[in-house]
Order: structure tokens, then C-alpha cells, then sequence
């Protein structure tokens, strides 16, 4: 019997009458309804004609949500509204789980789910409306999903009906996305919520990675306590991760409350535990999964940390993980609004309200920061390798696309062109990552279905730090142990097996019912996980280069934890790792033991071979080396290495250590000067030569045929670089016969002399001494430019400097006449300069 009761009470029914004429209209809309409102309980049920509203519409209501909690949740709750149970005309599907039947005409899925059901009918056959519920939180298969939408309506059903549904979401954005849809607002619940500021007293570390301060998890647990004291009703509190829930849990132990977890991993039991009204006070640690679509019975007071987890992906390691960042406002009002669902209520926020202005408005858009490979994979498959079509909120990074590009060819699912070939449609089509795909098919055919699929299962849900890190431990205790996590791993490995029996028969050939081929089949743990993990992540194949130090393919090294038991391994094939922040290492959380066969094996694309002569330590270095990746296999010294090769590594030795390995003598220097002098002054067409880089990028000009019959550092030393630079003289128009006259080496004196020009200075200098220039009123220029005249004394001291001779002579001479006269007694110190005769030495 349906509740209407319950349904009467549902704020968001006034805003269906809108809904449904947007519908009408449009086709598409926007909603922005407040938690606790009923948009995804109600909505599906009005549009799928299942209670009146009068927003009804044709076919079955698909609805999306970003999480299987979730899913489950809003199925249940719209069956007991319904007052039937789930499967009935509610069901819901999600990955491993399916519970729908004939008469189920509103379905609830995960984007995932929803995105491989669009991947195998574009036309969603007998859907009339898709809602995409909470599409404020930016999941990159939300994203996706919505593309794709987008593009079944413009190209085959433009009557499909599209819903973007969130209490939060960036209306105006989605609407434009959406062909201008008009944007339909229901009421909030009328229950406040008082906001209180909770920041802790002492100093907080910020999180680091996926480090979160334990100073802060104590002040959260001690929050959760006053909260208890201070406020009837259960306590709901946010937490970035499992980890931190177990922390807070054992802080929280001696309360008198039923202390719960929920997260993305618990089990089913625990999460639908957690949505049923407890027999005694509760207080439920959760992460982002209790953010919206679900409520939490019992809540009046919600303990927000502010942090959260997001992907990160170091595309140029192939390492990706999740890092603590703080919460977005976005966030922070979904977790509130927890609070006021059924009731008024409280919420702590254990930060302060001016820390909260600087909050990001909105969750970073996981298309910007994960790693994209099976976006690219579905991009493909969909007939779109770039992704330049598909109506995204936000484009991909170029960087990120390119390095899913790699991956995706490295494992044969597109080919030149980024087309989807066969094969990598079908590694769509298992439900994991294209890299788990691909070990999943290939590590069949090798070590057999059943084996493949369970360490497969193994790579796709990171285990329990508390098994270890050595897979082929970690896979035993999984076949040992009863718990949770082992309980979801033999699930899991159940579909891989049914997915890969479906979607690639061929994987299991030979027709030995999954068993392994002949020669492998009584293979040793350690040598069936080491070679699945490998052809999972190739890049990641890692030789042991010290004491728990590793270099991965990749280039990155890698270390294990103290007391690890891969110590003694020679070679790693690395399933999880991840990077600190200004670390130079990645730190090894699970791995197998291979060989090198195995390596080379399962990452051929990556094997090469051949001369390398480089500039290492200072000098030429020729060798044929074999790597793979970034891990030299092979290496002997090459006796004979062709030309080319070394004339490029002493074109690297040049760039790197400066001109300074040719020969520069007293002369080269200066004439170098002088060219360069002359490009600042009068420009073309002189070269520019006062920097190196110029010049080593003229090197075909200047440095032939010399640079090419070195063979050695030694044999740059004897390249006399002056000579070199006269190549780039302008010869060809004339210009360089004019050398002497614009920029002379030396200038003649009155005297008779013939002194040196200093053009290493922004201006020339001329340092001679002062009476080799009796007589001379006007400054010496070179190019047109006055030199800068340092005047000696008798001794080679500097007297004087000028540049200008006559204002000299009339000015300033007396005072240097007056303090030099007495002390160099035997030289001319006439009274009248300008008109003296100029001597180099002692007056006769």
C-alpha cells in the first residue's frame, strides 16, 4: 500500500507541476532541490507515473547515482514508499548486484553501470527519462554518462528526457550544457540547522597526502563527544577515509553509543545497518558516501572534519593515488543539510568561519585531476578517441589524455588513429580498469580463468594494509580469511570469471573450463600473481637497485617499507604505490616477486636496444645498452660509435657545461668580445655570440669540421674557438673587411702606442697611461660609440676615468697633476696638456 503520508510530506512535490512542463518543453532540466526534500525518492516515482503528480512521462525512469550505498538506499526507500519490496516496479542494479524484474519501471544504477549499458545500446530501448542524481559531485562516469546523453538525444531519441538533479550543483552550468534547460528550484525542509564553529584550539598540521594530523582526529573524536552530551539524537561525522574512521572509532570506544563505520568498502549488511533506525543511541563514521542520497534515521547533529579524498595522477610515473584535501562549500552544506532531515538540528564544523570563505566553491572536477585512461577507452569505444565532441562541463587535460592515448595503445585497445579495436571493446566491457582488463584477458590465456580473475579482484580493491604487501601473501589470506574484505574479493572474482566467460570467450580457449594452460598449471602463487600484476601494470616492473630500493620501468624509483618480506627480490612487479609530495621515491604498498623473463615478458613494448653515446660524468660515454623502460637489462662499452651519435652527446656535453671545454685563449676571448660589441651596437649582420646558447645553436656554422672529428672531451680542448668564430663573420656582404675600422683590436695613442680595447664591458675601455694622450681633446670612438678612457698613472694605477678627454683636460687634470706631480717626480706634468708633447716614459 503506497504511504502517501510519507509522500504528502515531501517538500519537492510542489516543484513537479515546473518539472514536468520543463520536461514537456525542453526535454531537459536542471533541479535544484535541498536535502531531505524527496528529489530521489519522489521524483523518479512522478515521472515514472507510479504516484499522481502530473509529470508524468513515456517509458521506464532510469535513475543515476554516483555511489552502489546509494543506489541500494534510494531503491529501497521508493519500494516502501511504494509499499513493495525492491525488484518489484523499483529495482536497482549495481556492479555485482542486480535486483529488478518485468514490471520494474524505475531502475536505479550506478553511473558505471549506466555508462557500459549506454556502451552496449545507444538508444537505452523502452527509457523515457535518465536523472542524474547528485551530478554536484563531478564523478568523471557522471560526466561521461552525461555526454553521452546528450548525444543519444541530438543523434537518435531527441525525446529522451534528461534530469540533472543535486542540492547544490552549478545550476546555470548544467543548464547550459544541457541546450539552456530551465532550471527548476524546490523548497527546502523547514528544520534548521545551527551552524557551530569548532576549530581546534592548538595547532593542526595540514593533511599531507594521505596523511591526516592525529592532533585533528582527537579533536574531532572530542567534538563527537560534547555533541553527545549537548544533543539528543544520533551523531553522524565526517571523515576523509577508512583509516581515519577505524582512528576515530578506537578514540570513540568507551562512549555510550553503538559506534558504526560506513564507508565505500564496508559491506552491504554494515551500510544498510546504518540506514535502519537503531535500538539505542548511534554515532556513524562516515566519508563522502552519507554525503547525499540517503538518509541517515535518527541524525540531529552532524561532526564535519572538512577534509575529503581525491584522486591524483602522476601521469608521468603511471602512479596514481587519493590525497586529504579540504572539503568544498559544496560539500559542506550537503553534509549539514544530514542534520535537519528529519528534525532540527546541529552541525560542528571543526574549522573556522573565516577559514570557510576560503573553501573552494565547488569539488574539483575529477576529469581534471584522475587518471583518464578508461574515460579515453570509452571516449573510443564511443567513436570519439580525442573526446572534442562530447558535451563535457569541463575538457579534458590535454597531458592526461595523451598518457591514456599510450597506455590504451600499449595494451592494443586503439589503434594508430585512437579508434577502438576490437579487443580494447572488449576490455571495456569487463567492468574494470583497462589495465585490469588486459591482465584479466592475457593472464587467462596464460595461467587460467579462475587464477587471473581472483588476483584481478585483488588489484581492483586495494586489500587491508594489515595483510601486507606481498600480493602472493595477500592473495592466501584473502582465501583464508572470512572477513569483509575477503567476503567482497571471492564476489568480485565470481563476475570477472561470468564477465570474461561473456564478453571473451576466447580468453579461456582450449576448452579447459578456466583451467590453466598445460606447462603453468600447477604454477606457484608467486608466479601467477607476479605475472597478472605485470601485465597490469607494465610500467611498474621494477629492478632491485640497493637495500629495498627499486627502479620501476618507468624511470621512478621505488622503496619498500621496513620489515617488508620482498626485501630479498631481485625483481617487483608494483600494484599499488604511491609518492609523497616532494619526494624523489614512491613507497611500494603491495607488490609480487617476478624475474626478469616475466618483466621482459609483460612489458615488451617497453624493451629497446642499441647504441647510446651520452655526455655522463663529464666526458663521452659510448655503450650498447638493452632496457627495458628506464632499467638497463644489458650494458657493454661500444668501441666504434657512429658519428652522428657522437657528435650529438659533445653537443650535450657543450650545452651542459658551457663553451668553456673549447680552447679560449687571451686573443679568442677578446675577438669573441668584439663580435659581440658590434651585434649590440649596430646589429645584423653580426652575430650574436655573447651567449652560448646562440652560439651552440649555430653550431653547423662555427664548429665544423672540428666538432665532427672529436671523439672525446679532450679532443673539445684543442678546438681553438677563436678561429671557429671567424666562420661567422658576414663575409658575404662585405661587412667582415670592416672589422678593424668599427670594432679595432687596439686604438694608436698620441704617443705612438698601440693599446689594447677592452670590449668585454657594456662600454670599450682604453686603460693607458695619462701622458701617452698629451695633446689629444678628443675621445677615441669605436663604431661610434666613446670609449670609456681609463687614465694610468706612471705606475699602471688608475688615476682617472672619462669619457670625455676635453671637459678632462679642463677640469679635472689639475687635482690629479696636484696629488700625482710630487710622487712621480721624473715624469712631465705640464701645466697646459692639451698642447704638451705625449711621452711613454721619463722626462729627458
Amino acid at each position: 500500500m503506497i504511504r502517501a503520508d510519507a509522500l504528502a510530506g515531501l517538500p519537492v512535490r510542489t516543484a513537479l507541476p515546473a518539472l514536468g512542463r520543463a520536461l514537456d518543453t525542453h526535454g531537459a532540466a536542471v533541479l535544484c532541490a535541498p536535502p531531505g526534500t524527496g528529489k530521489t525518492t519522489l521524483v523518479p516515482l512522478a515521472l515514472a507515473g507510479l504516484v499522481e503528480d502530473g509529470a508524468r512521462g513515456g517509458g521506464k525512469v532510469l535513475v543515476a547515482e554516483p555511489r552502489r550505498i546509494a543506489a541500494r538506499a534510494a531503491a529501497r526507500r521508493m519500494a516502501w514508499l511504494l509499499g513493495e519490496r525492491v525488484g518489484g516496479r523499483v529495482g536497482f542494479t549495481v556492479r555485482g548486484e542486480r535486483v529488478v524484474g518485468p514490471g520494474t519501471v524505475v531502475e536505479v544504477v550506478t553511473t558505471g553501470v549506466l555508462l557500459q549499458r549506454l556502451q552496449r545500446d545507444q538508444e537505452l530501448s523502452g527509457v523515457g527519462t535518465v536523472i542524474l542524481d547528485e551530478c554536484h559531485e563531478r564523478h568523471l562516469d557522471a560526466d561521461t554518462v552525461a555526454a553521452f546523453l546528450l548525444d543519444v538525444r541530438a543523434a537518435l531519441r531527441p525525446e529522451l528526457r534528461l534530469v540533472a538533479a543535486s542540492a547544490t550543483t552549478d545550476a546555470a552550468g548544467w543548464a547550459q550544457l544541457l541546450g539552456d534547460a530551465p532550471v527548476v528550484e524546490a523548497e527546502g525542509v523547514a528544520h534548521p540547522v545551527e551552524v557551530v564553529w569548532a576549530p581546534p584550539a592548538g595547532p593542526v598540521r595540514p593533511p599531507h597526502g594521505m596523511r591526516v594530523d592525529p592532533a585533528l582526529l582527537t579533536h574531532v573524536a572530542s567534538v563527537v563527544r560534547g555533541a553527545l552530551s549537548a544533543h539528543p539524537g544520533d551523531v553522524l561525522c565526517f571523515l576523509p577515509g577508512a583509516g581515519e574512521l577505524a582512528r576515530v572509532a578506537g578514540l570513540l570506544s568507551d562512549v555510550d553509543a553503538e559506534v558504526l563505520q560506513v564507508h565505500g568498502r564496508a559491506p552491504a549488511a554494515t551500510q544498510d545497518a546504518v540506514l535502519s533506525p537503531g535500538r539505542r543511541r548511534r554515532v556513524v563514521l562516515a566519508t563522502a558516501v552519507a554525503e547525499s542520497s540517503l538518509t541517515v534515521p535518527g541524525v540531529r547533529v552532524v561532526v564535519d572534519s572538512g577534509l575529503a579524498r581525491e584522486p591524483r595522477m602522476d601521469h608521468a610515473r603511471g602512479i596514481g593515488s587519493l590525497t586529504t584535501v579540504r572539503a568544498s562549500q559544496a560539500a559542506a552544506r550537503q553534509r549539514a543539510g544530514r542534520a535537519g532531515r528529519e528534525a532540527p538540528g546541529t552541525v560542528y564544523r571543526c574549522w573556522s568561519e573565516a577559514e570557510d570563505v576560503r573553501l573552494p566553491r565547488f569539488p574539483a572536477p575529477e576529469i581534471q585531476i584522475a587518471d583518464l585512461t578508461a574515460f579515453a577507452l570509452q571516449a573510443a569505444c564511443w567513436g570519439d578517441p580525442t573526446a572534442s565532441g562530447l558535451a563535457l562541463l569541463d575538457p579534458p587535460p590535454g597531458g592526461a589524455m595523451a598518457a591514456a592515448r599510450a597506455v590504451l595503445g600499449a595494451i592494443g585497445a586503439v589503434d594508430a588513429s585512437g579508434r577502438a579495436t576490437d579487443r580494447g571493446v572488449g576490455l571495456s566491457r569487463v567492468g574494470v580498469h583497462p589495465r585490469l582488463a588486459r591482465a584479466l584477458v592475457d593472464g587467462a590465456a596464460e595461467v587460467g580463468t579462475r587464477r587471473a580473475c581472483e588476483v584481478v579482484a585483488l588489484l581492483s580493491e586495494e586489500p587491508p594494509r594489515a595483510y601486507g604487501d606481498d600480493l602472493a601473501a595477500v592473495w592466501r589470506t584473502a582465501r583464508r580469511n572470512g572477513d569483509a574484505y575477503g567476503a567482497r574479493w571471492r564476489a568480485e572474482a565470481g563476475r570477472l570469471a561470468r564477465s570474461l566467460g561473456e564478453r571473451v570467450p576466447e580468453a579461456a580457449a582450449g576448452g579447459r573450463g578456466g583451467e590453466a594452460p598445460a606447462g603453468v598449471a600447477h604454477a606457484a602463487d608467486d608466479t601467477v600473481a607476479g605475472l597478472v600484476t605485470a601485465l597490469a601494470f607494465p610500467e611498474r616492473v621494477a629492478r632491485a637497485r640497493g637495500e629495498r630500493a627499486f627502479l620501476m620501468a618507468s624511470g621512478t624509483g621505488a622503496e619498500l617499507g621496513e620489515g617488508s618480506g620482498l626485501r630479498s627480490a631481485s625483481w617487483l612487479a608494483v600494484a599499488v604505490a604511491d609518492r609523497p609530495v616532494h619526494a624523489a621515491s614512491a613507497r611500494v604498498r603491495l607488490a609480487a616477486v617476478i624475474d626478469e623473463d616475466t618483466a621482459r615478458t609483460a612489458a615488451s613494448h617497453l624493451l629497446s636496444g642499441g647504441e647510446e653515446v651520452h655526455w655522463e660524468d663529464g666526458d663521452l660515454v659510448a655503450r650498447q645498452v638493452l632496457r627495458l623502460g628506464a632499467v638497463e637489462l644489458l650494458v657493454r662499452p661500444l668501441m666504434k660509435p657512429g658519428a652522428g651519435l657522437v657528435r650529438g652527446a659533445l653537443m650535450e656535453g657543450l650545452r651542459r657545461e658551457g663553451l668553456g671545454l673549447l680552447a679560449w685563449s687571451r686573443d679568442a676571448t677578446a675577438f669573441r668580445q668584439r663580435l659581440a660589441f658590434l651585434h649590440r651596437v649596430l646589429g645584423a649582420p653580426w652575430p650574436a655570440v655573447a651567449d652560448d646558447g646562440a652560439l651552440l645553436d649555430r653550431a653547423d656554422e662555427w664548429l665544423e669540421p672540428e666538432l665532427s672529428r672529436a671523439r672525446r672531451r679532450a679532443d673539445l680542448g684543442r678546438i681553438d674557438a677563436g678561429q671557429a668564430l671567424k666562420r661567422l663573420l658576414p663575409w658575404a656582404s662585405g661587412d667582415a673587411a670592416r672589422l678593424e675600422e668599427l670594432a679595432p683590436e687596439r686604438i694608436e695613442v698620441p704617443s705612438g702606442s698601440r693599446i689594447r680595447v677592452d670590449y668585454s664591458a657594456e662600454q670599450p675601455v682604453l686603460a693607458v697611461k695619462l701622458q701617452e694622450l698629451f695633446g689629444l681633446s678628443a675621445t677615441p670612438t669605436v663604431a661610434g660609440v666613446p670609449v670609456l678612457v681609463h687614465l694610468l698613472s706612471p705606475a699602471g694605477r688608475p688615476a682617472a676615468v672619462t669619457a670625455d678627454l676635453a671637459s678632462f683636460w679642463r677640469d679635472g687634470y689639475r687635482a690629479v697633476r696636484a696629488e700625482l706631480r710630487g710622487r712621480y717626480p721624473k715624469h712631465p706634468w705640464p701645466e697646459d696638456p692639451s698642447t704638451a708633447e705625449p711621452t711613454r716614459g721619463v722626462r729627458r
